[in-house]
């Protein structure tokens, strides 16, 4: 084992968010390119983009329970999480690879369904994203004190969204083509070389008394709040993620009156470039954010409070996005405050969460949190996509996410902080 990992020091924490980085990566090419690719070079409408997206969210439910589960009751290839991780990560870069290549592959195959092979690549990709991201957060807790916990995810965040914002500088600056190959080679780097010098124990020692069966049995119902408050979180964060295209060209002035020949002669990379932007801004926030503030702030007044505090941000910043961000500058201020809120989604509620149920089934419990995460992308994507098509106006967009995030924020009001627990030390970082 490497001091490092026994001192639990910050570059311990920074290549143990090495593989998160790397799923996290790969979400980000996603859904920086995926919406913008289907539209424009496949020519699918906003409905069918939305069934696309569809395909994850389904992954997600099969494959973060089941996973999750699993991990927490094998051992092979030396860990409990990181074969799924080695698995999921070179999966997720092949399906990268073909991204920009559904075309081809529907010629190989001799289909004439350019959306079945689009649904078929998307799903791929996001059961593979969805392999590796329960085991990548669940290895954290594993491997990191308690003390240390909180500063595990905040370092995630920090390291996985400061790549996030080298990935939507690439999709601006050099184009989505060159962020997808880009990409693959990131995601398979990271998602297989740290975990050599990564040590996981095969019997974590927690303890759990009589005492501390008891107190998981009583944080279960906060468990639920919990999950009910992050869902309405991730409803109103996955219709922005997947339906910004259409609200940048249908509402901003100057896409809103172009035909569609007009959109084909060099605006669709002008929209393309916009979301690019506008996901750089968002991550940059996000990447800033946990360790420069929201790890001090949690500190002071606990993690609970520090989050529902941005997440109220959040859905004040959709609600004016709605109103008034109808041109690139306006959207690229307005998704600066957003970012305060999604420095804390992408952070702070897996920590909360790991402190409320047993330790030693961490990856099912992660597994179950996620549902709090795919059935909202699922809504987004089904349900929401046939009303933002049938909407002539887009802005309809961000009063979703805006009501959305103001229920989370409510939610969240009732969730209780977590209390700290007794963990015996056995020297390997997975507790104390």
């Amino acid at each position: 084992m490497l001091s490092i990992q026994k001192n639990q020091t910050n570059s311990f924490l920074a290549l143990l968010s090495l593989p998160s980085t790397a799923m996290g990566f790969a979400l980000s090419v996603q859904i920086s390119a995926l919406s913008w690719l289907l539209s424009t070079e496949y020519k699918l409408d906003i409905h069918e983009v939305g069934i696309v997206w569809a395909a994850g969210p389904i992954a997600g439910i099969l494959g973060q329970v089941i996973v999750g589960f699993i991990s927490d009751n094998v051992w092979f290839w030396g860990g409990r999480r990181k074969p799924f991780i080695w698995i999921g990560g070179i999966l997720a870069a092949l399906s990268l690879l073909a991204l920009p290549n559904i075309g081809l592959i529907k010629e190989a195959l001799g289909l004439d369904a350019i959306l079945g092979v689009a649904i078929t690549v998307a799903l791929v990709l996001d059961l593979s994203i969805n392999i590796s991201f329960n085991p990548t957060r669940s290895i954290i807790s594993d491997v990191t004190t308690e003390e240390r916990r909180v500063d595990g995810y905040t370092w995630m965040q920090t390291i996985s969204g400061t790549f996030g914002v080298l990935a939507y500088a690439i999709g601006a600056i050099l184009g989505n083509y060159t962020l997808i190959y880009f990409g693959s080679f990131l995601v398979l780097m990271f998602s297989i070389i740290p975990l050599f010098f990564i040590e996981e124990d095969p019997d974590l020692n927690i303890i759990a008394d009589e005492e501390e069966s008891e107190s998981f049995q009583t944080d279960y119902p906060n468990f639920i709040k919990l999950f009910a408050a992050h869902s309405f979180t991730w409803l109103g964060v996955q219709t922005m993620f997947v339906y910004v295209f259409a609200f940048i060209r249908f509402e901003f002035p100057a896409f809103m009156n172009l035909t569609d020949v007009e959109m084909e002669s060099g605006y669709n990379d002008t929209v393309g470039q916009i979301i690019s932007i506008t996901f750089l801004l968002l991550n940059v926030v996000g990447a800033l954010l946990p360790v420069l503030l929201l790890s001090p702030m949690s500190e002071k007044i606990g993690k609970v409070k520090t989050h529902t505090v941005c997440i109220a941000l959040m859905a004040i910043s959709y609600f004016l996005i709605a109103m008034m961000g109808h041109s690139s500058m306006m959207l690229y201020g307005l998704i600066i405050m957003t970012g305060i809120g999604w420095a804390a989604v992408v952070s702070l509620p897996f920590a909360i969460m790991s402190l409320q149920v047993d330790p030693k089934k961490i990856g099912s419990f992660m597994g179950i949190f996620n549902l709090s995460v795919v059935i909202p992308q699922l809504i987004a994507s089904l349900v929401i996509g046939k009303i933002v098509n049938q909407s002539d106006d887009k802005s309809i967009i961000f009063w979703i996410c805006g009501i959305s995030l103001a229920i989370s924020a409510i939610l969240w009001v009732l969730v209780k902080e977590p209390k700290s627990r007794k963990i015996e030390n056995n020297g390997s970082g997975g507790g104390h």
